[in-house]
């Protein structure tokens, strides 16, 4: 054994952490790989080395492991390397939060029944504080082509482009900036500043030293890659840019812009050197051939034209799309174009016969950006329909299909090498994927589009979700496998409550209606018809004869579950209906509005003439809750009925008395509005859209556990059993949890 391994012996696995990050050459100074093999397997090590020095210095441990000279079995690189896949697809997560690694670890390597990685996971589970262990393998796992994730802008990514040196990536986005990433690390390098709005196109120099900008505010900007800073601003004679190319040679600038113009611009001193005019329409993409001889503009028009840029001409006009030409790419061989349209078509153009060759394929909606592999083999695709593909240009065949973006991919670009790509979305993120290596990613079960609504019967054995995708999925809690799809709403689903007999689910969709069905054959019972907007929340009474809906009319609408009939409807908010709730007696329901207020109705089941008269004079309102101060999304009662818990977008959750009709506490600590609560015993669970779920002692007023989903949580439910939680994503993605006491408690 070498005098390394012998001292690694030694060592805790905190002090262990400071000697893998060593050169190779002393790495390779060990006889003994087993005992490196078996640190990096090794739970405790992982957690202290990510504690001592932080997600990427742990990535790069198995980079020096998985050299040939130090691991020399293949077997043993591979498994290291799952593991560092999956620790890079959760960089993301914990460079935010390091106490989410176990959680991350057993979520993504469940499914692999290799002892080793077993081990690891087994070793994951003895936390010693308390935590949410996941049930089910709900995150992409490692072994796909997604290698990262990029997050930081807070809003749409808009468009992306990658250095000469294929290190360095370069993203603008409608929160105003640009954004300079790492591509090894994933690292964010800086952040420009300068734009007064959306920064909708960008480019760089073919030396690699500047960034070109377009954006919203009228202006082109160029930067210095190196420093970030600004180096110049071409103003003054443009309008909202939405497109932005270099030429090849590097001496000039092209920009389309809303006005149809397409301006050609000195690089160096910001002059106009062309300004062509021509379309009818915005100019949404423009590209150079590789000669810097000509220049090709998709327009709103419908048609692409190519002009010449040396005498400053239109050359010739394409026609052949059904809608706006959003994007087009010039081949490396300055042969053929590729646009891409909101027609949802990808189609292939000779410059030289002046015709369409002939169409790629088609996306579910619109095209948004299309970029072309060096070789010039294959072609990639961004579409609204969230999702990019692979073709084969010259067999016409479409390759593979990315999926993991939960919004419109805008942007799309290719490293220099042509090994990676990198793509820009609205859900506000990048992503590098492997494009020439790589299975196709494994999805696990979940929904094809935001889930906004979870609850768990009262027998603690299944789940019902609701979605965007106009579905409800029924699911084995235990094992979260999904037992019945249930397609009956024309829009989306927002809520959904359960029967206390666990039988009957009521929905409320934003196709205005409320719907019933029976929960072991998926057959509606009752159409409950009356809203004149979305329905954003459902509730059932105790008793299982009232079921209880909030719409963005503004009205709240009690339907009995016994004759399918409307039996009241409560008036009063000043805005729309974001949730409601019942209380445990069955005889009162809380509603939460964008009003900011919550109201507390009577349900008139007060057998007392006095009562009964009195509703009657208020029109069933008891009091009116106010402190928040804006939307009020979300609303629970606690399982005694005396406290109500509130959400919305101020972030903070409001814990009211409801016999002082007072505020008693607030809970702060999620970072962007709150999506839904649930309650039981003296457990709250919470979720917002800071991606975070938190599970609050409300005798301790403290977070007991947490979880961070890969985008915002919409929607929670806790079982019975006060420890099994459901918590849902807009990726469309259901998370099955248990609240673990940890070891230590």
């Amino acid at each position: 054994m070498s005098d390394f391994t012998q001292g690694l012996d030694k060592m805790q696995p905190a002090e262990q952490t400071h000697c893998l990050g060593i050169l190779p050459n002393q790495l390779a100074a060990t006889s003994d790989s087993d005992k490196l093999y078996s640190l990096l397997t090794d739970y405790n090590f992982i957690e202290a080395k990510l504690s001592a020095s932080g997600v990427q210095a742990l990535i790069e441990d198995y980079d020096l492991a998985t050299i040939p000279d130090i691991i020399t079995s293949d077997q043993k690189a591979d498994k290291l390397k799952l593991i560092q896949e999956a620790i890079r697809l959760s960089a993301h997560i914990l460079a935010k939060d390091q106490t989410q690694l176990a959680t991350q670890l057993i979520a993504r390597l469940m499914p692999f029944e290799i002892p080793e990685i077993q081990e690891l996971l087994a070793q994951a589970k003895q936390q010693k504080q308390p935590w949410l262990r996941p049930l089910t393998p709900s995150f992409t796992p490692p072994g796909g082509r997604l290698l990262r994730t990029l997050t930081g802008h807070t809003d749409w990514v808009q468009a992306v482009a990658i250095a000469p040196d294929g290190k360095r990536a370069v993203s603008a986005s409608s929160d105003h900036t640009l954004k300079l990433w790492h591509l090894e690390t994933g690292s964010e390098l800086c952040t420009l500043k300068g734009h007064l709005t959306y920064v909708n196109a960008v480019a760089i120099t073919p030396d690699g030293t500047k960034i070109i900008s377009g954006s919203w505010d009228n202006t082109i900007k160029i930067w210095n890659l190196e420093t970030g800073t600004e180096i110049l601003t071409f103003a003054g004679d443009t309008f909202a840019v939405e497109a932005v190319a270099v030429t090849p040679d590097g001496k000039r600038v092209i920009s389309g812009s809303w006005d149809g113009s397409i301006k050609v611009w000195n690089l160096s001193t910001g002059a106009v050197i062309f300004n062509f005019k021509g379309h009818s329409s915005f100019v949404q993409s423009v590209a150079v051939t590789p000669d810097s001889k000509r220049l090709i503009s998709g327009s709103g028009d419908n048609s692409i034209k190519v002009w010449n840029l040396e005498i400053g001409k239109e050359l010739f006009t394409l026609t052949g799309h059904e809608d706006w030409v959003k994007a087009v790419a010039v081949t490396p061989d300055g042969k053929q174009i590729i646009s891409g349209s909101y027609d949802g078509t990808v189609q292939v153009w000779s410059l030289s016969e002046k015709k369409q060759l002939f169409r790629l394929g088609k996306h579910s909606s619109f095209v948004q950006a299309v970029a072309i592999s060096p070789d010039g083999k294959r072609v990639i695709s961004a579409s609204g329909d969230k999702t990019l593909k692979v073709w084969n240009l010259e067999t016409k065949q479409e390759l593979f299909t990315f999926t993991n973006h939960i919004a419109p991919v805008n942007a799309v670009a290719v490293t220099p090498d042509g090994k990676r790509i990198v793509s820009g979305s609205s859900d506000k993120t990048l992503k590098v994927w492997h494009l020439e290596i790589g299975k196709e990613n494994l999805s696990f079960a979940g929904h094809d589009d935001w889930v906004n609504a979870v609850a768990v019967t009262a027998d603690g054995t299944k789940v019902i979700s609701g979605s965007g995708d106009n579905s409800i999925k029924v699911w084995n809690l235990k094992n979260g496998q999904e037992l019945l799809t249930i397609p009956g709403h024309q829009d989306w689903v927002k809520a959904i409550a359960i029967t206390a007999d666990s039988k009957r689910v009521v929905s409320g969709s934003g196709d205005k209606t409320v719907k019933v069905w029976d929960l072991e054959t998926g057959q509606e019972i009752f159409n409950f018809t009356g809203h004149t907007d979305w329905v954003n929340s459902v509730a059932v009474t105790p008793d299982g004869t009232m079921a209880i809906s909030g719409s963005g009319d503004k009205t709240i609408k009690v339907w009995s579950l016994e004759t399918g009939e409307e039996i009241l409807t409560f008036s009063g908010h000043a805005d729309g209906i974001k949730a409601v709730a019942v209380t445990p007696d069955g005889k009162r329901v809380i509603s939460a509005s964008g009003d900011k207020t919550l109201k507390v109705w009577s349900l008139g089941k007060e057998k007392n003439i006095v009562a009964n008269l009195w509703n009657l004079a208020v029109k069933n309102l008891i009091f009116t809750l106010k402190g928040h101060e804006s939307f009020v999304n979300a609303v629970a009662v606690t399982t005694d009925g005396k406290w109500a818990i509130s959400g919305g977008r101020e972030k903070n959750l409001k814990v009211w008395d409801l016999s002082s009709r007072k505020e008693t506490f607030t809970l702060g600590g999620h970072a962007d509005a709150v999506t839904s609560v649930a309650t039981v015993g003296n457990k709250a669970i919470s979720v917002s859209d800071d991606n975070t779920l938190k599970v609050w002692d409300l005798l301790s007023r403290k977070v007991v556990a947490s979880f961070r989903g890969d985008s915002a949580l919409k929607a929670c439910a806790i079982a019975p059993d006060g420890v099994t939680i459901v918590a849902a994503e807009a990726s469309g993605q259901v998370h099955f949890l248990r609240l673990e006491e940890g070891i230590g408690q």
